[in-house]
């Protein structure tokens, strides 16, 4: 008896040991540290795969692309583009880099179409010389033709963004003129109108106020609006400012006398184009509507001579 309990503490003791030196063998610090790594790496590939197909296969295309891009590029050139993206408002969250890359697609991808359609199909398949040769002609003028059409694309996005800004100008500067003289700083006025009224010109007075918070003077981030919109009201506007603030001038006063002023130019802007307007229908006028009103005027009298002529003259009695 006294053997059997004294194997049982013997086998007792062996089985704590073992089971003290197994769990001494992982580093408790270690494996959190492995299971936090597993869940991270578990965590970024869900977010990847849960990301659009065009995120996750055109972005890193357009990433390599643009590399090519930028050394076709002088300094110069690359300088008006990032002018024009930021006269845009940056369309897409697109920077310098997303956008050369964005035309070389577009340039590759309408040479790649343009060479199959009139090059190889068009001399039902790459059969000779000459077809390879004249698929490769229309396939780099269509790869100029890509690469220049993002840029009119541009230019439009540019022209409706300064329209808008043009036409939010008088009622952002009147909510303006409100709180200044309710008695806000021209800082919580801004932040007023940009709580108030969406748009391009209420993201531009949001990203002067976010460089203002963090150290930049206000007059230099509402003088760096002037470049990103380039609309000759709203530079006068911010020009007014800048010269009452360093003069002393009370704003309110410069607010008030700059609502009038760019409402008497909204008020010549819109009889402006409807003195415009009478000249640019002409246009449509002469090539829809008289066209029609011929025919339906002379077209009886054009059939009743073809059918005279064709019956061999007039007929009489």
């Amino acid at each position: 008896m006294v053997y059997v309990l004294a194997g049982v503490a013997g086998l007792g003791i062996f089985l704590i040991f073992v089971a003290l030196a197994s769990g001494g063998s992982v580093d408790p610090v270690q494996a959190r540290l492995t299971q936090l790594g597993n869940i991270q790496a578990r965590n970024l590939e869900e977010l990847e795969l849960q990301q659009p197909f065009a995120e996750r296969t055109l972005r890193p295309l357009i990433a390599r692309l643009s590399r090519t891009g930028g050394r076709l590029s002088s300094a110069s050139s690359a300088e008006t583009a990032e002018k024009r993206l930021a006269l845009a408002g940056n369309p897409g969250d697109m920077r310098l880099a997303d956008w050369m890359g964005v035309k070389m697609l577009v340039g590759i991808g309408t040479g790649a179409v343009l060479f199959l359609l009139l090059g190889v199909l068009a001399a039902g398949g790459i059969s000779g010389v000459g077809s390879i040769v004249k698929g490769l002609f229309f396939g780099l003028i269509g790869f100029f033709v890509g690469y220049l059409a993002p840029e009119f694309w541009l230019g439009r996005k540019i022209k409706a963004r300064q329209k808008i800004i043009l036409k939010m100008i008088p009622d952002t500067l009147d909510l303006l003129t409100i709180s200044v003289r309710a008695g806000l700083g021209f800082d919580a006025a801004l932040a007023k109108v940009v709580e108030k009224l969406p748009g391009p010109l209420t993201d531009e007075f949001r990203r002067a106020l976010a460089e203002v918070r963090v150290g930049k003077a206000r007059r230099e981030a509402l003088r760096d609006m002037i470049p990103r919109t380039n609309v000759q009201p709203l530079s006068n506007f911010i020009g007014a400012i800048i010269q009452a603030e360093t003069l002393g001038v009370s704003i309110s006063k410069v607010l008030q006398v700059q609502s009038e002023q760019l409402r008497i130019e909204r008020r010549q802007r819109a009889e402006e184009m409807a003195a415009k307007a009478p000249i640019k229908m002409l246009f449509p006028l002469v090539g829809c509507i008289f066209p029609s009103l011929f025919v339906v005027i002379l077209g009886p009298a054009i059939i009743s001579l073809v059918k005279t002529f064709a019956g061999g003259g007039i007929p009489t009695r």
